[in-house]
């Protein structure tokens, strides 16, 4: 069964939520919490306040810019898909820079699939 295209669609409606859509929600928000999280714990005092709550914001506005499904710049998929793995990338750094390494890996093997999967849904 496949979802209608949002042009077959009535006005005001859009297509129903998958479960890919669900995880690529869930990686969005842990790479934006682990960005929050690494820049409170890795660094020391005034850094560490700065950081923790640049990067998360920096992250959400590259997303809102140019990943978002209402991003507020239409650009090329490509590009959409570059900030969306500059973002993922930056969490599973931050993971490693915590001494996670295997929950970044894990993590990035899951954003990057679900990214795939998302970005070649939206491009059928």
């Amino acid at each position: 069964m496949s979802t209608p295209k949002t042009s077959e669609l009535p006005a005001g409606t859009r297509a129903p939520l998958s479960a890919i859509d669900v995880v690529a929600f869930l990686c969005e928000i842990v790479a934006f919490l682990t960005l929050a999280l690494w820049g409170f714990v890795a660094w020391p005092f005034p850094w560490n306040i700065v950081l923790g709550i640049a990067t998360p914001v920096v992250a959400v506005v590259l997303w809102a810019l140019f990943v978002s499904p209402r991003a507020v710049l239409a650009v090329h998929p490509f590009v959409r898909a570059v900030v969306e793995l500059l973002v993922y990338a930056a969490a599973t750094a931050a993971f490693w820079a915590l001494g996670l390494l295997w929950v970044g890996l894990g993590y990035a093997v899951v954003a990057i699939a679900v990214g795939l999967i998302a970005g070649r849904r939206r491009l059928s």
